[in-house]
């Protein structure tokens, strides 16, 4: 392994894989070293495309398959965007191979089988990372010192949140995300990871104690073996005082807000998962106050806007370079950072109990208790 740089490889030629070609080439501690695909000619094509964008000093190596690349000593982590039904055998023969991981989202098809990934690099001391890129904004940090400067919000007690596009009726027909047997949660996975992982850090951490979810939609492609969720709502309960919920589709119009509420006042983030185009990113505190004079009834606003500096995309500050920065620190350093493969673990665990429950007419479903999930890694 360099000790400057950290070597990627990329697992697939997926079209998100261009953006983060652009994020590794941005992040001044990493550079892409191959991509793979079913055959060499498919890679190369996906090289020559990104060299023309952001060229790297040496092309990446092109690789004809999946094995080529986790094998090669020219590679010290792997970015694996393959389809969720497909993830868990390559990231544990990645592991296996001494490469560290970062994990597109869902991360497995179920707690169980993520536990036994997330315990393949544990076995050989890589790091596990899923691709949630929000978490690595500077966003996050002023948005944690808002909700614990105890007045702003107050104590917390209601999240809710909704993550949504409006897909085209080829999406309907072909996409991955409409195939049960490669993504099984369809919005569920795709975007309620994004949802559930929001209402886990903002309690950092704390697992609720029961869901109830239900898929308002279902879609089955020609191809399918079985329906999966479209439109899809739950519920999370967290103690008898603090509550969440969140609703995410592939039938609404973009929409990617959270809402956080308390005691004292409520934050509202418009654009929590892919910030909206600009130099900054920001999130709103309303401290309405409500008034009675006499005859006169009001409420009064009393908003507060908080901005951090840092591009929306495509640029050394923004959040999928800092993801990238930030698993290339930890190759290159040899210091496993735990938090992640955990928050990845949870955030599996309660998108299955949500499942289970959508599956079982809304029935009210614990998730497993992380504790006996990290039993088993």
């Amino acid at each position: 392994m360099s000790d400057r740089i950290c070597r990627w490889g990329f697992l697939s030629t997926a079209e998100i894989g261009f953006k983060n070609w652009q994020a590794v080439h941005k992040s001044g501690n990493g550079v892409v070293a191959g991509v793979a695909s079913r055959s060499r000619d498919s890679a190369q094509k996906f090289i020559d495309r990104a060299q023309s964008y952001f060229a790297f000093d040496k092309a990446p190596e092109a690789h004809g398959s999946y094995e080529s690349i986790i094998e090669s000593n020219s590679i010290d982590a792997v970015y694996i965007p393959l389809p969720t039904g497909l993830r868990k055998t390559w990231v544990i023969r990645a592991a296996e191979a001494g490469k560290h991981v970062l994990c597109e989202k869902p991360c497995a098809v179920s707690a169980d089988d993520l536990a036994e990934m997330i315990d393949a690099c544990r076995q050989n001391n890589v790091q596990f990372m899923d691709g949630v890129m929000y978490m690595h904004s500077s966003r996050l940090t002023k948005l944690r010192e808002v909700l614990d400067d105890g007045k702003s919000v107050g104590k917390i007690k209601r999240i809710a949140c909704q993550f949504s596009f409006n897909a085209p009726d080829e999406f309907h027909r072909s996409n991955i995300r409409t195939d049960s047997r490669l993504e099984p949660h369809g919005c569920l996975g795709d975007l309620g990871w994004y949802t559930i992982r929001f209402a886990l850090w903002v309690m950092r951490g704390r697992m609720p104690q029961k869901v109830c979810a239900r898929a308002l939609s279902v879609l089955q492609r020609p191809d399918s073996p079985a329906p999966v969720p479209m439109d899809f709502s739950a519920e999370l309960v967290f103690d008898e005082e603090t509550s969440a919920s969140f609703f995410v589709s592939f039938q609404t119009h973009h929409q990617q807000w959270a809402n956080i509420s308390g005691t004292r006042g409520h934050l509202t983030v418009n654009d929590f998962v892919l910030p909206y185009f600009g130099n900054q990113l920001g999130f709103a505190v309303q401290n309405a106050e409500f008034i009675v004079d006499g005859c006169d009834f009001w409420m009064e606003r009393h908003d507060t806007q908080h901005n951090v500096a840092e591009y929306a995309n495509s640029h050394a500050s923004a959040q999928e370079t800092n993801l990238f920065r930030r698993m290339s620190e930890i190759v290159l350093s040899g210091k496993l950072d735990p938090y992640y493969p955990e928050i990845s673990l949870k955030t599996q665990a309660v998108l299955d109990a949500c499942f289970e429950s959508a599956l079982s007419n809304s029935s009210i479903v614990q998730p497993k208790p992380f504790e006996l999930l990290q039993a088993q890694v």
